[in-house]
């Protein structure tokens, strides 16, 4: 297993462990269902239920899976994007305490879901715990970020494509951080365990983010209630890259960009930001055009560590926020 520093431990392991659910959003998810089902047994001493939250697959993979052992299946009754579909799974985990919420083209490493659970209970204030993310060459993506300020996000948008070490993105992104088990702004949605009864408080995910956003979003509304984010690097996931995203390119872009001027929308309303909003809507559009016909660098700014590092990190306890 990777291992990682922590920092900022803020209450001793509860020795009661609280009860646990994982949900899948799904559409069309094909082999990377399987792939995510066959590894979860080895990230829990004890198998989880599972909730398939499936948004019209055709394909027989969701039909496949809920044939196995603690696995249901139940459709949303149509496409509601990524956060509508997630709320529906976790209403049908029932009484879970915390819930695992995932993309499907997830696969899990040794003991992953044992130590967010664990850091779950060394945080009480965490709304949303999430582990390290490693893409299929083994280089830890940035999924623990901080809050897009105005001028961190137009510097990230208009150069991350281009100039990957551009000092927005490294800012936005905090690659240059050691990793450490401590808060941040907001966790990547792809992989994330809710604390519950935070998530309920705030009505969930917005069903108004049909993909992206929906995630920073969440964490935003939690942080203004008091509830924390905490990224758990000593987790370990790989993120694979959907089947989903491959088979709807274009229409995936369009709902990056909607869901990104929905956001500035939504954090600058008012008259005395229409001004900004109708520039970054603009610059949206243009970027939205652009990235139809032009490939960006690695598809954005590259990783910086790779798996191989960090797993040389001691195994310190230290408090430092990422």
């Amino acid at each position: 297993m990777l291992r990682a520093r922590r920092g900022g431990v803020t209450a001793p392991p509860s020795s009661a462990r609280p009860t646990l659910s994982v949900v899948v959003v799904t559409w069309q998810p094909g082999n990377d269902l399987d792939r995510f089902l066959d590894s979860l047994p080895r990230a829990a001493a004890v198998a989880p239920p599972v909730v398939i939250a499936d948004n019209g697959s055709t394909d027989g993979s969701v039909e496949r899976a809920a044939q196995r052992p603690r696995v249901t299946l139940v459709p949303t009754g149509g496409n509601l994007g990524y956060g509508g579909a997630a709320n529906v799974g976790v209403r049908a985990a029932g009484g879970a305490e915390l819930v695992l919420v995932a993309n499907p083209d997830i696969e899990w490493h040794d003991g992953a879901l044992d130590e967010l659970v664990g850091a779950a209970q060394r945080w009480p204030r965490a709304a949303i715990l999430g582990p390290a993310i490693l893409t299929p060459d083994g280089d830890l993506y940035p999924s623990a970020r901080s809050f897009p300020s105005l001028s961190r996000g137009i510097g990230h948008a208009l150069l991350g494509w281009w100039w990957p070490s551009n000092p927005f993105t490294r800012s936005y992104r905090r690659e240059r951080r050691d990793p450490v088990e401590a808060t941040a702004g907001w966790l990547s949605g792809s992989c994330m365990l809710l604390r519950r009864s935070a998530f309920d408080e705030v009505g969930g995910f917005d069903p108004a983010y049909f993909m992206y956003f929906e995630d920073l979003e969440l964490c935003r509304r939690l942080a203004r209630r008091g509830w924390e984010s905490v990224y758990v690097p000593s987790a370990v996931v790989t993120h694979v890259g959907g089947q989903a995203t491959r088979l709807a390119k274009g229409p995936m872009l369009k709902a990056h960009h909607r869901s990104a001027y929905r956001y500035v929308r939504a954090e600058y309303a008012g008259a005395r930001w229409l001004p900004v909003r109708l520039l970054i809507g603009a610059g949206l559009t243009a970027r939205y055009l652009l990235s139809l016909v032009a490939r960006p660098v690695r598809e954005g700014a590259p990783p910086t560590r790779t798996a191989q590092t960090l797993a040389q990190l001691p195994d310190d306890i230290r408090t430092k926020e990422i």
